[in-house]
């Protein structure tokens, strides 16, 4: 979340910056935290000065005893009792503005950087990067991912709405080897970048979603556990930045560069709809997920060296591919910078998206209460960063597509160590 001494301190550039989301109103929101923080201020300073009395005149009294002054004595300790009720009656009242600033800081997406354009949609992104001189020139007769799925009997989407519902597929024979090959591909490809793989939980608590900024903003998209208060993870980003919610770094400790797979659940739609179709949207998916913990200085040159990566490994799959800078109104709650990935599906002629690679500054770390001691011993907030290295269902669907042929789907030569063979073929 915003702090609010950098609302006040940049209060006009923090106005631009939300209008570039597209947000009415924003000088007035901004205001408004302010006005709450005014209040909190004040009111703790009335319960300080309270307490500061009643100490003071608390010593007194034993004074007043020994000089043999009791009626004073006596008035003085009425005075303090006066004084500690008024205290005992601000403290609710100090938790319930605190709890109200908390809220609103909580209700206020980040700011975007300085890079990013104003933009309402998808429409308004800019594109920094293409490379497209490898799209394949497929037949009349090429078939979608979803028929190819069917034809070699890789994926069962019927299976999986058996046994779930629609948008969690069965993975099958060399469908589920292809799967894992990628995983491993990807992890492995993390490592020489000098990541340090990490397998964390799926689930998480209450705390650990609005430490990155799930919550509040994203609980209708997260699968909930009632009974135990936990929440299935969207992305393995969740769980491996909440390592160190609450935690004191040195600064010599950073760069912190983590990198972990799992399986991601998003309650979105996951039926067979004409842009949602097959692989392009699932509830459950698996994700390669790269986190860095960055120091202030040095966080945007780790954002081009994470953008890098994930071209890497594109290019490595020999997808055509292209790099979009996100728009205010395009760009995720907690994100100030955003580069999203797309792939070219050929049979289905339309890009897809295959990784967001973020940088937050310190709104996250803010949230997370994670900052790191400076030369001079003071603590600073670090700046948290991420990126999908990579998602793998559309990263399948345009392998499947791009690389069909009469006698089978060919496979990347990065992956063939993965995975034993060289082609998908029918059994």
């Amino acid at each position: 979340m915003l702090q609010i001494s950098a609302i006040r301190d940049q209060f006009d550039d923090y106005v631009k910056g939300l209008e570039k989301r597209g947000i009415q109103n924003a000088a007035e929101t901004l205001k408004n935290v302010i006005k709450i923080d005014e209040d909190r201020r004040a009111t703790q300073q009335r319960l300080d000065d309270l307490l500061a009395q009643s100490n003071q005149i608390a010593k007194q009294i034993g004074q007043l005893i020994q000089s043999g002054k009791k009626d004073e004595a006596e008035k003085a300790k009425k005075e303090t009792a006066e004084l500690k009720q008024q205290s005992k009656e601000l403290g609710p009242q100090l938790q319930e503005i605190e709890a109200r600033l908390t809220e609103a800081l909580y209700n206020i997406p980040n700011i975007p950087h300085t890079s990013v354009v104003a933009g309402k949609s998808a429409e308004d992104n800019e594109i920094v990067k293409q490379v497209d001189d490898n799209i394949p020139n497929l037949p009349d007769t090429a078939k979608p991912h979803w028929d190819l799925i069917e034809e070699y009997d890789i994926i069962d989407f019927e299976l999986g709405n058996k046994v779930t519902g629609a948008g969690f597929p069965f993975y099958k024979g060399q469908g589920a080897r292809l799967n894992r090959a990628l995983v491993n591909y990807f992890l492995d490809e993390a490592l020489k970048a000098g990541f340090t793989e990490v397998q964390p939980p799926i689930l998480i608590n209450e705390s650990s979603g609005y430490g990155t900024g799930q919550l509040p903003d994203k609980e209708g998209q997260m699968y909930q556990v009632i009974e135990s208060n936990l929440y299935m993870i969207p992305t393995a980003e969740v769980p491996i930045t909440n390592i160190y919610r609450d935690v004191i770094l040195n600064a010599e400790q950073l760069p912190i560069k983590n990198v972990g797979y799992t399986p991601c659940f998003r309650r979105e739609a996951g039926s067979w709809g004409s842009h949602v179709r097959g692989l392009n949207r699932l509830h459950q998916f698996d994700k390669v997920e790269i986190v860095e913990i960055n120091h202030p200085d040095t966080s945007y040159d780790t954002l081009d060296k994470m953008v890098a990566h994930v071209e890497q490994l594109v290019k490595g799959l020999g997808l055509p591919y292209r790099i979009l800078r996100l728009c205010g109104g395009d760009m995720g709650f907690t994100s100030a910078l955003t580069y999203d990935f797309e792939v070219y599906s050929a049979a289905q002629k339309k890009w897809l998206e295959v990784s967001s690679v973020s940088n937050f500054e310190t709104y996250q770390a803010n949230r997370l209460k994670l900052r790191f001691k400076g030369d001079d011993g003071k603590k600073i907030l670090a700046h948290t960063l991420n990126g999908s290295a990579l998602a793998l269902p559309r990263i399948v669907a345009a392998l499947l597509e791009n690389n069909q042929g009469t006698d089978g789907i060919a496979m990347p030569e990065v992956l063939h160590p993965y995975l034993g063979f060289k082609s998908i073929t029918k059994n």
